[in-house]
């Protein structure tokens, strides 16, 4: 009787300790996983403060990026092609920039716009980008959301 008392206590004893230890704090993950661990979908546009998602064409607006960690990457046309004849997917790749505050990508993803990105937010649910684009002539900051 006493062998299993003591057994019980020491059992008791270790589930009482193991629960009181400290969950520790997950890793938080890399710009590198952040950007590569889903396929990115337009979310919408502003260009000098205004919003501009629906002027823009629905054949960039359905667009899917996928980007991997070896720096490459494809764009996926959607449902809606801007020109018929274009492939569904074409590739592209990518690099950070300035301590990973900036998104060099191959190819131009907006009418207007450049391969260069600066980077505004990056994390679980979205990326969000700015880049200089010239409007009629004059120079406007136009900021760009993509949604997992």
């Amino acid at each position: 009787m006493k062998k299993t008392l003591v057994l019980l206590l020491t059992s008791l004893g270790l589930v009482v300790f193991s629960s009181c230890e400290k969950d520790e704090d997950p890793v938080p993950k890399t710009k590198t996983e952040l950007l590569t661990q889903l396929t990115w979908k337009f979310g919408a546009a502003t260009v000098g403060g205004t919003d501009v998602s629906a002027s823009l064409p629905t054949c960039q607006k359905d667009n899917i990026m996928t980007f991997t960690t070896a720096g490459t990457g494809t764009v996926d046309e959607g449902l809606t092609k801007c020109n018929a004849g274009d492939p569904q997917t074409n590739p592209f790749t990518w690099s950070f920039a300035t301590n990973e505050t900036v998104l060099n990508i191959s190819t131009i993803l907006f009418t207007g716009g450049s391969n260069t990105f600066n980077i505004v937010a990056l994390n679980e649910a979205q990326l969000v980008v700015s880049q200089t684009i010239t409007v009629g002539g004059t120079p406007q900051n136009a900021v760009v959301t993509f949604l997992h």
